[in-house]
């Protein structure tokens, strides 16, 4: 006998949609954020098996960074229009290029430029990634909801804990195999069972005409910038403190890539919190404590102590204190009677975390030239 759903099982299965997509959205932002970083714990590696400088290994890691910081933009737009459900497939299935080459072709400077270049693809999924969150979401419950998503951050210390571990006990080019593998694996379930919000709008007007109406809102340039120090701070760390720790304080690849996959995971477990916290008090507090914690503990770092324990206490406390601000601002209230930037002044602030981190990025590599 056919049985009809009655309103309460069609309830039910409604409420079920939101965390079913969050933990599909979040798994995949993972690893691709696990193959972005891949090259950040190999820096010392590639340094030694090319002959590179300082700046050259700096570079290596950073132009995956660079790019896939300026393609959120072009990304997050195409995901406004085509959906989610198209985007995080496509780009964990073309991720998965850029990563073989990198395990298995790559042997000169310009080769590893070349490759991570498009690895940089695999860290625009933030992009593709905040806005689906969002239209399953409503507003109340959209702290919490991307500081689970931003977990997939921790793709990061995956890379971080098992990257300089596979390569030595398996082989160079296992832990980039290892990846394509799961990225695949990913973009196939992603496109079965990734599904949009019923009524995801798609924004009308050009690109140039919504840009500007959102850089005219004074909140888009304040937040942008508290996001550039954020999370332009959170992604230099995770990807220049293993050459840090190894030049600075003379630590092995695998002790240095460890102690940042604690930093990483540290981030990471603080995002939820950011968010919860943003959720239920008012942001402003927050983030004012928070970026005085991170400044006095950026000071206390720079004079370069003893890494036990002082330096390690500096360096995770500004950990915690990154990951809790990251979310926290993302959920900065809009002032009453301000225009909603929707997913554009998204991207806006995003196009300045982007420039933290570009600024972030070579000074770190010059930084490392005096060792």
């Amino acid at each position: 006998m056919n049985r009809t759903s009655t309103p309460r099982t069609r309830g039910t299965a409604a409420a079920a949609q939101p965390p079913r997509m969050l933990a599909l959205a979040t798994v995949g932002f993972t690893l691709c954020f696990w193959a972005w970083a891949l090259l950040a714990p190999l820096g010392s590696t590639l340094r030694e098996d090319l002959d590179l400088t300082a700046f050259q290994q700096s570079l290596a890691v950073a132009v995956p960074v660079i790019v896939g910081s300026l393609g959120r933009i072009p990304v997050g737009a195409l995901t406004d229009r085509v959906g989610a459900r198209r985007m995080f497939p496509l780009v964990a299935a073309l991720t998965v290029l850029p990563v073989l080459y990198l395990g298995h072709f790559a042997d000169s400077l310009a080769e590893v430029l070349t490759g991570g270049f498009f690895l940089g693809l695999g860290g625009t999924t933030f992009a593709i990634g905040v806005p689906f969150v969002n239209a399953w979401y409503p507003p109340e419950r959209r702290g919490l909801a991307l500081g689970i998503f931003g977990i997939g951050t921790g793709g990061t210390a995956l890379s971080s804990f098992t990257t300089v571990q596979l390569a030595d006990a398996v082989g160079y080019a296992f832990p980039f195999d290892l990846v394509a593998a799961l990225l695949v694996v990913y973009a196939v379930a992603a496109r079965l069972l990734l599904r949009d919000k019923p009524d995801r709008a798609v924004p009308p007007g050009s690109l140039l005409a919504r840009t500007t109406a959102t850089l005219r809102m004074h909140a888009t340039v304040q937040l942008s910038f508290l996001y550039a120090v954020a999370f332009g701070g959170f992604v230099a760390f995770s990807v220049y403190l293993p050459t840090y720790l190894t030049t600075a304080h003379d630590l092995g690849r695998s002790d240095a890539a460890l102690r940042t996959a604690g930093f990483v995971v540290l981030a990471v477990a603080m995002r939820p919190v950011g968010g919860w916290l943003s959720d239920r008090l008012h942001p402003v507090p927050v983030l004012v404590v928070t970026y005085a914690v991170i400044a006095a503990l950026a000071l206390l770092a720079a004079f370069e102590l003893p890494l036990i324990p002082l330096g390690t206490l500096a360096f995770l406390g500004m950990a915690a204190a990154l990951g809790r601000g990251i979310r926290c601002r993302v959920r900065a209230r809009r002032p009453p009677g301000a225009p909603r930037s929707g997913r554009l002044g998204d991207r806006c602030r995003r196009r300045c975390r982007r420039s933290g981190r570009l600024l972030s990025a070579p000074g770190h590599g010059c930084r490392l030239r005096r060792y």
